[in-house]
This record gives structure tokens, C-alpha cells and sequence, in this order.
């Protein structure tokens, strides 16, 4: 894959004066619940990364990494403030290594809120990096990546719950 096609604003980016964010997932595959999130919060960061899990994790069936960013990478094509990229080890790690000071998240329910609320209290112990969570809008609070994939298993079209270029 050509970096330069996913990245190509990534000099003007290491300015340490920018805002930036990061939102990290395997997005396996990437819903219209994440775009929602990626589009909802970049309004507050100067430089939005998207981190995709890389390819050390393994859950069967799950496209390479580069294929996935790629997939998001053309979605965001014309948005010069959203870089895709992928990210190994912990996401707190990741969001230093991007300068970023905070990771987005989205939540669709009290259980996704616990689980994130524990995490992001111990990625604040860990490093000072903020978590800011998104609730799901009504309409996408039943999209999960894994319902879609469940659907596409039993051949069903899906298009309807994937972002459109």
C-alpha cells in the first residue's frame, strides 16, 4: 500500500500546536455507527487519526489491516484532517505516539458505557490522555460490527449499515 495515498498530510501534522484526537478500533468492518463518530468529533480536534488495529490481532475472518484502512482511507479521502493508520499495542500508547491528548469513543449502551468509563479511567492513571465519549445516535445504537458481519455469514446485504463514498 502506498502511504503516501492514506498519510499525505502527515509533515504538516507534527506540529505539536494541533489538537488532535485519535479513534481506534479493528472496524471489522467500519459501520455507519463509526463514521458517525469520526464525523461528530472532528469538529473538535485540528487532526482526527484513526487507528486501526493491525494485524497482530487475529479473529477469524477479519480482513488484513491494510484492506480495512484502506476501506476507511477512501472514505475520508477529501478530509485532509483525518489520518487512517494502524496501531499495535495499546491504544493509550498509540494516541502518544499520534500527540494526541485525547481518544474518542463511541457508546451505544450502559454496557458499553461501563466498559469504556473503566478504560478510560486507567488510560488517564496510565498517561494523562482523556477519553471523550460519544453516545450513539438513536437510529445507529443497534449497529454493532459484529451484527453486521453475523448478517453478511447468512448472505445478507448490508450495505444499508456501511458508510457510502
Amino acid at each position: 500500500m502506498n502511504q503516501s495515498n492514506i498519510n499525505a498530510t502527515t509533515a504538516a501534522h507534527t506540529d505539536s500546536s494541533l489538537k488532535t484526537g485519535v479513534f481506534v478500533g479493528s472496524f471489522n468492518p467500519f459501520t455507519l455507527g463509526h463514521d458517525s463518530i469520526v464525523r461528530r468529533s472532528l469538529p473538535l480536534f485540528d487532526r482526527l487519526v484513526v487507528g486501526v488495529v493491525g494485524d497482530q490481532v487475529h479473529k477469524p475472518g477479519m480482513p488484513a489491516a491494510e484492506e480495512r484502512i484502506r476501506t476507511i482511507a477512501d472514505l475520508y479521502r477529501d478530509e485532509l484532517r483525518i489520518e487512517v493508520k494502524p496501531y499495535y499495542g495499546l491504544a493509550v500508547d498509540f494516541a502518544r505516539e499520534q500527540g494526541a491528548r485525547y481518544i474518542v469513543k463511541g457508546v451505544r449502551s450502559v454496557k458499553d458505557f461501563e466498559y469504556e468509563r473503566e478504560q478510560a479511567d486507567v488510560n488517564r492513571q496510565l498517561s494523562g490522555v482523556e477519553t471523550l465519549l460519544l453516545f450513539a445516535e438513536p437510529q445507529l445504537s443497534s449497529l454493532s460490527s459484529t451484527m453486521v458481519r453475523e448478517l453478511q455469514h447468512f448472505g445478507v446485504d448490508v450495505s444499508a449499515f456501511l458508510p457510502k463514498r
